[in-house]
Order: C-alpha cells, then structure tokens, then sequence
C-alpha cells in the first residue's frame, strides 16, 4: 500500500500514537528534522512487522505441538503392528524352513519310486 508522504506520515503518525500509548506530537514540540520523522517512522514499521512475525511464530509453534501430539497418539498402535509384524515374520520363517525339508522329502521319496519302479520292470 503506497501512501502519499503527507499521508503515510499522518498514517505513521496514528499507528505511533496508539503502539506506543502516547498523543500524536503537538504543535509545541520541537520540530524535527525530515531524518528524525522518517527514521521514527521506520522504527515504527519495524516494531509492528516485529510484532507480527512473533504472532505467526506462535501460531506455527501451536500447529507443531498439535502434530506431535496426534502423532505420540499413534506410538500404541504402531507398536502393536510391529508386534505382529515380527510374530508373523517369525512364523512365516518357520513356514519356509518347513517347506524345504519338505521339499527334499518329497524329492528323496520320489527318488525311491523311482528304484522301486525300476526293479519291478527288470523282474527282481
């Protein structure tokens, strides 16, 4: 927002008055040079936009503290699924190795046929 300089000093003039809690300068002050009114009103500026990125600060703290409270609500869930994950990791290796026995079982009994069908055919 771009103000004409009377009207940005007026603006500046009214935003000073109520940040600080004081009256707009009177008449009977001293008068002060171009550079003193400009660097109060940057100093004014500064102040307000100071005050507004502590607000936004707060508010993005605030929003970090609810995350990791929704996420510490998940910590009994998550570790009940690791849980189970690793007792079925356990079974399922169980399974596996059960499964290759069986396989060579299988492989070893077919083997046997195979000697028994031979010595049939030949008449033993």
């Amino acid at each position: 927002m771009r103000l004409e300089p009377q009207n940005r000093k007026m603006a500046t003039q009214n935003r000073a008055s109520t940040t600080n809690g004081t009256h707009a300068p009177s008449s009977s002050d001293a008068p002060k040079s171009y550079y003193e009114q400009q660097r109060e009103l940057l100093v004014t500026e500064i102040a307000q936009s100071l005050e507004h990125v502590l607000q936004n600060i707060n508010r993005l703290n605030r929003s970090l503290e609810e995350v990791i409270q929704v996420g510490n609500e998940f910590a009994p869930v998550e570790s009940l699924w690791s849980y189970f994950e690793s007792v079925m990791g356990k079974d399922a290796e169980g399974e596996q190795e059960g499964e290759g026995e069986g396989r060579r079982d299988t492989e070893g009994e077919a083997g046997e046929d195979e000697e028994r069908d031979t010595e049939v055919q030949e008449g033993r």
